[in-house]
C-alpha cells in the first residue's frame, strides 16, 4: 500500500492505483482505467463543518442525487448518493472530520457500475483527517 497525504487528510493506496494532484483536488485512479475518484478538499475558517451544512451543499451542489444516505469513510462521516447521467455512473460523498469537508466523487462507465465498489471502499476507509 502507498500513502496519499495532503496537508488535510490521508489514505492508503493499492500498488494498482495512483494520484494526480490539481490544486484542491486529488485525482485516483487504477491502472485499469475504470473509474476514477476525485476529493476536492475545503476547510472552514473556523469551527466544525456541521451535518446541516454538508446537507445544504449536497442539495445545492448534487440535484440531481435523489435519495441521500448516512455515510462513514475513514474518520469522515456525512452523506452518499449517486445517480446515473447518460451512460456514466457516478457516486458523490459530502462528508466532514472537524473542519474539513471533502466533496468525493467516484465516476466510471455505467456498464462498469459496481465493478470498483469494493476497492473503492477499501481505500476510502483508510481514510484519516491531518492532526
Amino acid at each position: 500500500m502507498n500513502i496519499l497525504e495532503t496537508d488535510h487528510w490521508c489514505l492508503l493506496l493499492p500498488p494498482e492505483w495512483s494520484a494526480d494532484y490539481d490544486d484542491d483536488v486529488v485525482r485516483i485512479s487504477d491502472a485499469d482505467e475504470v473509474g476514477e475518484i476525485e476529493v476536492t478538499t475545503l476547510c472552514k475558517d473556523s469551527g466544525t463543518v456541521t451535518s446541516s451544512e454538508l446537507t445544504a451543499m449536497a442539495a445545492e451542489e448534487s440535484p440531481e442525487v435523489q435519495s441521500w444516505q448516512a455515510s462513514e469513510i475513514g474518520q469522515f462521516t456525512g452523506f452518499t448518493g449517486s445517480f446515473l447521467d447518460e451512460d456514466t455512473h457516478v457516486q458523490e460523498w459530502y462528508v466532514s472530520a472537524k473542519s474539513v469537508l471533502l466533496y468525493v466523487t467516484y465516476v466510471c462507465d455505467a456498464e462498469n457500475a459496481g465493478m470498483d465498489d469494493a476497492a473503492i471502499i477499501e481505500i476510502l476507509g483508510t481514510l484519516v483527517a491531518a492532526d
